[in-house]
């Protein structure tokens, strides 16, 4: 998703176009990588010294339940990116280091289908974690 497209949604949904809302999409649309709420804070906070914490994370949520951006848990924390432009099922490698992610075309459900034959399986999520080539050679 872009910049342009969430703000559509985001007018559609009813909320106001604001600059901190400008501002949280824009970083997200240009890091393309998770990042925590304290990331997209500290990233901001010289552009808009008086953007809260509370109000980075509200906006996020928000963000999340729209779907204009993807969420996950990394080392226990919330972490939000931009939803993918990518059409059909795809999974994600995340490193742990960075936040990056790129695309994977596999999807073990199959499998698991095969091994609960008597269980319906409504959703699912599937992640693989670890450190991109640029975090493993730094290291």
């Amino acid at each position: 998703m872009n910049f342009d497209i969430a703000m559509e949604r985001l007018k559609s949904e009813g909320f106001k176009r604001t600059p901190s809302r400008e501002a949280i999409l824009r970083l997200l649309e240009r890091e393309d990588r998770y990042l925590s709420a304290g990331d997209v804070r500290k990233a901001l906070a010289d552009e808009h010294p008086k953007m809260s914490q509370d109000t980075v994370y509200r906006n996020l949520s928000s963000f999340s339940e729209m779907k204009i951006l993807e969420e996950t848990e990394l080392g226990g924390e919330r972490k939000f990116r931009m939803h993918c432009d990518r059409h059909g099922h795809h999974h994600h490698f995340i490193c742990m280091e960075c936040g990056r992610t790129e695309e994977l075309d596999v999807c073990p459900m199959e499998q698991v289908s095969r091994a609960l034959p008597s269980f319906v399986i409504d959703d699912h999520k599937f992640e693989v974690y670890g450190q991109c080539p640029d975090c493993r050679t730094a290291g």
